[in-house]
Formats: C-alpha cells, structure tokens, sequence
C-alpha cells in the first residue's frame, strides 16, 4: 500500500496557493462590501482544494496510464510513473475524492443558499459537476480535453472567472463589477502557469501525443502567447486600480509586476525548455500573492 508520503507527493501541494487565489480574492471584496461569512469561507477553501488534488490525481492517471509521464518528463516524477501509486489505487482515490467533493459542495451551497434559493442551489451544483467534468477529463479518457489545447479556456473558466465570481455570488448572491477584472487577471495568470508548465513539457509532449497549446504553437510562439497573457494580466490589474481606487493600499498588489517582469525576461532568454521548471513555482505564488495582496488592499 502507497504509504502516506506518497499520496501527499501525489496530491502535489505546490499547486494548492494557485487554485485558491480567486477564493481569497472574492472573499476580501465581499468582505469590503460588509457581507462577512466564515463558514463559506472554510467550506469554500476546503471545496477549491479537494478540486485541485482531484485534478492532481486525475492528471497523475491519465498521464500515467497513456505513457505520456515517461523518463524523457522533466519535473518531480509523478505517483504513478514511479511505481508508487499503481493505477487502479489511483483510481479508487479519485472514487473517494469525488465523494468528499460531493459532501463538500452540498455543505457549502446549504449554507450560502439554505433552502430559501433552490434555483441558485441548482445552478452550483450543476457548477460542481463542471468543474469534477473539467477536474478529470484533462488527461483521462479517449477525449481528454488537455490533449486537444483546449486545457488553457477550462483554466481561465475555473481558475479565473469561476472561482472569483462564483465564490462573489456565494456570499452576495449578486455579480457585482467590481470582481471581473481582478478575477480575470487571476484566471490569466492561471492559464501562464499552464502555459509555462506545457512548454516545460513540450518536447516529451510532442513524443506522446499529447497536442497541448504549446505544443501547437510551437516553443516560440508559446513564448509570445506567454508574454501576451502576463502582460494582460498586468494590463487589467492596471486598469482595474485606477478605476476603482479608494486608497494608496489599493496599490499594494503592484509591488507583484515584479517578480512576474523578471519571470517574462527570463523566459525571453531561455532557448531551453526544460530550464523553465523552476520558473513554476514563482509565477504560481506571485499570482497567490498578488491575489491576496489585491484584496487586503481593499479590507485594511
């Protein structure tokens, strides 16, 4: 049996800061707005990271059990491709996760919803099916969606516009506009992290099959759509703080196109694909980061 540590490897942890910004950020501005909600909160949390070890385990499986994480892979070896985890205990934990995602969800929306907006209720649950659809059928099945190009729109979707605005709605049943751009440029900074991760890989990709984004582009131009969706980022941010700006702690985000101008001229450099393995966790946190940062701003 898989002993403890091997199943935290497999659930990734690095990749848990990144899927949790849009929650954090929807919280602050709710918050800000007076509606206040620790149980969303937790539940919430709980929910967003329950979806992300899924999409880990699933991402582990389906890579695992098509051959595409082979010895040419760069970056940590995943649960299955080292013989840690064999495919069917894989398999049985994603059953179980689904599970906890299920008891999860129905907590969270009885207590944003409770019995009064059946409508509403409906409409997340038909959101968490998406999301446990997206979640696993990146890399698993005949028609996994990762090995078409299509992972980078599921993870502006999910990362970006359903994390922040869902979880907005959670708190004040309302979309409010002053949660788009912030959660749009979360959900690009997402889709980076993506990007950057498939032209890590785009080399043992193009060997297995797997026709990501990047791997339809080709390196170079990966590298400019690469560009495009930081710069974008920033560029909405930008816009965001001038349009709604209250005070000099709305600011404080800024401090973040830092650490993402240097990433964007160190890929400039990098002719090597590999080489950008250690550029993930950067890009990750300074989104985490300047999620939060975003939104403490706007609470303090």
């Amino acid at each position: 049996m898989p002993s403890i540590k091997n199943w935290v490897s497999a659930a990734r942890l690095r990749t848990l800061p990144l899927s949790i910004s849009g929650i954090i950020l929807a919280t602050s501005f709710a918050a800000f707005n007076g509606y206040v909600n620790w149980y969303i909160f937790v539940l919430a949390l709980l929910t967003t990271v329950a979806l992300q070890v899924l999409s880990n385990f699933a991402n582990d499986y389906g890579d695992g059990v098509k051959g595409t994480d082979n010895h040419e892979r760069v970056g940590p070896k995943r649960a299955i491709q080292s013989g840690d985890v064999s495919p069917d205990e894989m398999f049985a934990a994603i059953k179980i996760n689904i599970l906890v995602i299920i008891a999860l969800v129905v907590t969270l929306l009885f207590c944003a919803f409770g019995v009064r907006h059946f409508l509403y209720t409906m409409l997340f649950l038909a959101l968490g099916a998406l999301s446990v659809y997206a979640a696993i059928n990146y890399t698993v099945g005949d028609s996994a969606y990762g090995y078409k190009g299509l992972g980078d729109i599921f993870v502006f979707i999910f990362f970006g516009l359903v994390s922040g605005l869902g979880t907005y709605f959670l708190y004040t049943l309302k979309i409010d506009h002053v949660i788009i751009l912030p959660a749009c440029t979360i959900g690009l900074l997402s889709v980076a992290v993506l990007n950057l991760n498939n032209m890590r890989d785009i080399n043992s990709d193009i060997k297995s099959n797997k026709i990501t984004l990047a791997v339809k582009l080709g390196f170079r131009k990966a590298k400019r759509y690469h560009y495009f969706l930081i710069c974008g980022a920033i560029c909405l941010s930008a816009v965001f703080a001038i349009l709604y700006y209250v005070s000099p702690y709305n600011l404080l985000f800024i401090i973040m196109y830092i650490p993402l101008v240097k990433h964007l001229i160190y890929v400039r450099k990098t002719t090597n694909p590999s080489l950008l393995d250690s550029e993930l966790k950067k890009v990750a946190i300074s989104t985490f980061l300047l999620a939060v940062l975003m939104g403490v701003g706007y609470i303090i």
